[in-house]
């Protein structure tokens, strides 16, 4: 008699494995005949449009990013690139849904939120002459003045765009005081003669969320309000100026025309009034 008969269950234990072995086989067989049925496939892409969430996520901006729902929506996004599948469709299904309650719980995933872009007046033409070495220092001095300012007002930086930055935040009057913060600080700043001056726009919206960044109307209006601002100003929207408490507050209405925001839209430059 083996060793093997000689242990109690030993041949129960063998009996089990192989039965698991023959379902996960089984389960394989079935789902790769699943993925040759059109219908099936078709049913299931038809089924996300009825899940919460994002219906198309999977595609390269909405697993954008590097939570793990995201890191696991580009794997089965790359797995199936050559041949649909039925497996990835389904989990893909739940990734979306999985992405749509763990977002910030807006219906349709749309928060209502103020959305700010700042950069840096002249850095490019600076730049040129003044060489990478000092440009990046520069710029590592501006990201410890702004990137605290903006956290500091529960603001979340949504990516670094060189000499600037975007973020979101949930109120308006974070985001202004922000702004303004992240000037004067940047104001201080000299690198080999260069006077870094800080412009910033802020606009109040609801922005589509894909990945780890936001998209829409309301963002490009914040970035062309942010390319009007001058050196050393902060520009806000109507929108945003609607929600601030002015008591602190010096508003003064600017003239504004720019493609790709509305013609009718009310800019304001704002100040921290003298005390």
């Amino acid at each position: 008699m083996s060793e093997e008969r000689d242990i109690p269950g030993t041949e129960l234990a063998g009996t089990d494995e192989a039965a698991r072995r023959s379902t996960i086989t089984k389960l394989a067989a079935a789902l790769r005949r699943s993925d040759e049925q059109p219908r099936l496939l078709l049913a299931a892409k038809l089924a996300r449009e009825l899940l919460p969430g994002d219906s198309g996520y999977g595609d390269p901006l909405s697993t954008a990013g590097s939570n793990p729902s995201q890191q696991l929506g580009r794997r089965l996004t790359a797995i199936t690139a050559d041949r649909p599948s039925l497996l990835s469709e389904i989990g893909l299904s739940a990734l979306q849904v999985w992405e749509s309650i763990s977002s910030q719980g807006a219906e349709g995933g749309e928060l209502e939120m103020a959305i700010l872009f700042t950069d840096l007046v002249d850095f490019s033409d600076w730049s040129l002459h003044a060489g990478d070495t000092v440009a990046v220092e520069l710029l590592r001095d501006v990201g410890a003045a702004i990137e605290p300012a903006v956290e500091g007002r529960r603001g979340v930086i949504v990516k670094r765009l060189g000499d600037g930055l975007m973020a979101a935040f949930d109120d308006p009057q974070d985001a202004v005081e922000a702004a303004l913060d992240a000037g004067a600080a940047i104001a201080e700043l000299n690198a080999d003669g260069y006077q870094p001056e800080m412009r910033a726009g802020i606009h109040m919206g609801r922005p589509r969320r894909l990945g780890d960044d936001y998209f829409g109307t309301d963002v490009n209006i914040a970035a062309r309000v942010a390319d009007a601002a001058s050196g050393n100003e902060v520009l806000i929207s109507e929108s945003v100026r609607e929600r601030l408490d002015e008591e602190e507050l010096k508003l003064k209405r600017r003239r504004f025309k720019a493609k790709g925001a509305p013609k009718e839209l009310a800019v304001y430059s704002v100040k921290r009034r003298e005390r």
